[in-house]
């Protein structure tokens, strides 16, 4: 384990706002977490989540009401043949239903049905 010894006054660090920015930017990248993203920056997971709701409500960062689909790379070699059954995707929602779709669904039909899931 590392320890480290602070001789006098402990400070507390100060970020800018684009500092706070850009490492929220950094959650969700390549799969890190709040924990993977906080541990990297030395600060706790509780400093990300008064970093979002500050500046959020200061209108610094935008509120997603709207469906964000994050691009998820291709298994490799799973390839599709054109005899082969189109892959199916499934979508946790955030009220914990599940919807599960063919892969090659068209974006704009894939949102209209999760629309239709949170409303039910």
């Amino acid at each position: 384990m590392r320890h480290e010894v602070i001789v006098g006054v402990e400070r507390r660090r100060r970020w800018r706002e684009d500092e706070k920015l850009s490492i929220l930017e950094k959650v969700g990248l390549n799969g890190a977490t709040v924990s993977d993203v906080a541990r990297c920056h030395d600060i706790t997971r509780q400093h990300i989540y008064q970093w979002r709701q500050e500046l959020r409500r200061k209108g610094v960062l935008p509120r997603t009401s709207e469906t964000v689909f994050l691009p998820l790379p291709s298994p490799s070699g799973s390839e599709q043949s054109r005899d082969r059954q189109p892959l199916e995707i499934e979508v946790v929602l955030g009220n914990g239903r599940k919807l599960r779709c063919a892969s090659d669904l068209p974006l704009e039909r894939v949102q209209q049905l999760i629309r239709a899931v949170e409303a039910a």
